[in-house]
């Protein structure tokens, strides 16, 4: 499949440049997350920009078995610097648009190879599982990364809901498409709705996280609201934001990025120093909020991106220069 854009915009023009508070009593927790839980405005579109104006209260246990001593990226560096194709090109459209994303009513289906599929509204979903925070690195093909406390649970807590069957081997993501809210749709860049897949025992690892928030507060529209991936071995954009589809199948999926640039990205796309984008080196990384821009101090990138040693055995065997 050709990738569909106006024959001026170039690859390399879509992909420029690249503890907090102390956690209140459990019952004020677990009274905050109701309130969040119940109250549909902290979803509906028109809201200030990120730079303005923070969420409501998502409060969470802290996990202590997913923290970093790395330095957090400040919430406004989060929410204002984004790849998000459907809202534009630039990595400040996200914040600029996606305040007309629409996030209530909201759900999402979780089909294909289980013995019970069933579609959940996004109140099921705040209230599956225990919320927690973890804190990952997230790494960006373009060779940017940030350090994010997200909120949420590991994704096994959902898949185990719609008891997955034997032949499923691969779990596809589907992401959703408001042609009236998101500018960036009619651009062509991608064939839309963004698609995104991981093997079934990655998408069950522990380390895959469905996430409802950051910095203790409900997810901004720009970082994938209500409901987003966060895969912290892989590239970011393997962590598919604005989830309104789970399917289990049999077969490989093809992603949003592989039909578009097959030469480019792969189906694994696990950090991996020691194999290069074609069109630049994935051996060193600037960390957003550093300062300096282009010219800010550059950070050797870690082989799965640093969780090696939860991951790994994951790819025992498997060429990971053939299989990128």
């Amino acid at each position: 499949m050709l990738i569909r854009k106006p024959a001026d915009i170039l690859p390399s023009e879509i992909t420029p440049e690249p503890v907090w508070r102390e956690r209140r009593a459990w019952m004020a927790r677990a009274g905050a997350l109701a309130a969040a839980a119940g109250m549909g405005a902290i979803w509906t579109p028109g809201g200030a920009r990120a730079e303005e104006a923070e969420g409501a209260a998502l409060p969470a246990t802290s996990n202590p078995a997913y923290a970093l001593m790395d330095k957090q990226t400040s919430f406004k560096d989060i929410t204002t610097y984004n790849n998000y194709y459907e809202f534009g090109l630039d990595k400040s459209d996200p914040a600029e648009y996606a305040n007309k994303l629409k996030t209530r009513p909201w759900t999402v289906s979780v089909e294909g190879a289980a013995g019970k599929p069933r579609t959940f509204g996004i109140d099921e979903l705040l209230k599956l599982a225990p919320m927690e925070e973890r804190i990952y690195r997230l790494r960006c093909v373009e060779g940017w990364s940030m350090v994010i406390p997200w909120v949420g649970y590991s994704l096994s807590n959902l898949l185990k809901q719609v008891d997955p069957t034997g032949s499923a081997k691969f779990v596809e993501f589907v992401t959703v498409v408001q042609r009236e809210a998101m500018p960036g749709v009619r651009a062509g860049v991608l064939d839309w709705p963004y698609v995104e897949a991981l093997r079934i025992d990655e998408a069950m690892h522990p380390l895959t996280m469905l996430v409802f928030g950051l910095y203790g507060k409900v997810l901004p529209n720009q970082n994938g609201a209500p409901l987003r991936l966060a895969v912290p071995w892989k590239y970011g954009f393997k962590s598919a934001k604005s989830l309104v589809a789970i399917r289990l199948v049999e077969k490989q999926p093809a992603s949003s990025w592989m039909k578009a640039a097959p030469h480019e990205y792969g189906f694994y796309a696990n950090v991996n120093p020691g194999v290069s984008h074609p069109r630049w080196s994935q051996a060193t990384e600037r960390r957003i909020g550093d300062g300096g821009g282009f010219f800010a101090p550059k950070h050797k990138t870690l082989m799965f991106n640093g969780y090696g040693d939860q991951v790994a055995s994951l790819y025992t065997g498997l060429d990971l220069r053939a299989n990128y």
